[in-house]
């Protein structure tokens, strides 16, 4: 089997998006494809979506997959923005059943920091790198060593009394109707708490608001370095892409 390119999925909140990758190169070889997140966001709705993906692209070749929680060995064990009937659901052997392909499914935020970390914009870092994911929700991916730190769910450290996410994400700022300057106001406490437990040596932000970086990227304050992610909200998919064939490789080996 080739397992050079290779379909990757994000699963948002909002959306659920692919594209066709060359995970040697970290480029998508198609347009992105996105159909918007069922309202009732369970496991036969997403792997019903997920399927449209697979025949726009009459794909039939392995999948890669990001999804906003904890992934344990293929297996679900937390659900954020998306219906909590997905904890303890072996997604690997549904979407790969769902498919008729091989799936890996890794958590969104880790998908997004691969990419960066392989291709964009830390590649090469080898200090303490976390790259946030600011959307729906917040997700939190860390780098030491060029190492991966796997299902860091810092956005949902508590903040002004609830999930940090509900305070600082751009779902936040729509929701509450937020100027550009006060959701930054909020979103620098949420970078003072990640700051004073992690002390990163570069902090890379992604996620939907990264592609309109120049609206507040002035506004942000950190001790550490503080780019906007190369792939910016691409990088999920392409991560995606990047694990499953890491994963499909080494097991053929």
């Amino acid at each position: 089997m080739n397992y050079t390119n290779v379909l990757g999925i994000d699963v948002g909140g909002s959306g659920v998006k692919g594209a066709i990758v060359n995970t040697k190169k970290g480029e998508m070889l198609t347009d992105r494809f996105r159909i918007p997140t069922p309202k009732i966001a369970s496991p036969e709705s997403i792997s019903t979506v997920i399927n449209e993906i697979v025949k726009h692209y009459n794909w039939s070749g392995p999948i890669g997959a990001g999804f906003p929680g904890v992934v344990q060995n293929g297996v679900i064990r937390t659900a954020a923005n998306v219906d909590n009937s997905w904890i303890n659901t072996d997604i690997d052997s549904l979407l790969s059943k769902a498919t008729n392909c091989p799936v890996n499914v890794v958590n969104d935020a880790d998908a997004a920091g691969l990419a960066e970390m392989k291709f964009g914009a830390g590649m090469g870092n080898k200090g303490l790198v976390l790259l946030i994911t600011v959307g729906t929700g917040l997700g939190t991916v860390m780098f030491s060593g060029g190492k991966l730190v796997p299902n860091l769910e810092m956005g949902h450290i508590i903040l002004k009394g609830d999930d940090a996410e509900k305070y600082a994400s751009d779902a936040a700022r729509k929701n509450d109707e937020l100027s550009w300057e006060i959701w930054a106001s909020r979103f620098n406490e949420y970078l003072k708490r990640l700051e004073d437990l992690t002390w990163p040596d570069l902090i890379i932000i992604g996620g939907g608001v990264s592609k309109k970086t120049e609206l507040f990227q002035g506004l942000l304050k950190s001790r550490a370095k503080l780019i906007p992610a190369q792939f910016m909200n691409n990088a999920g998919i392409v991560g995606a892409a990047y694990a499953a064939r890491y994963k499909y490789k080494l097991s053929q080996k």
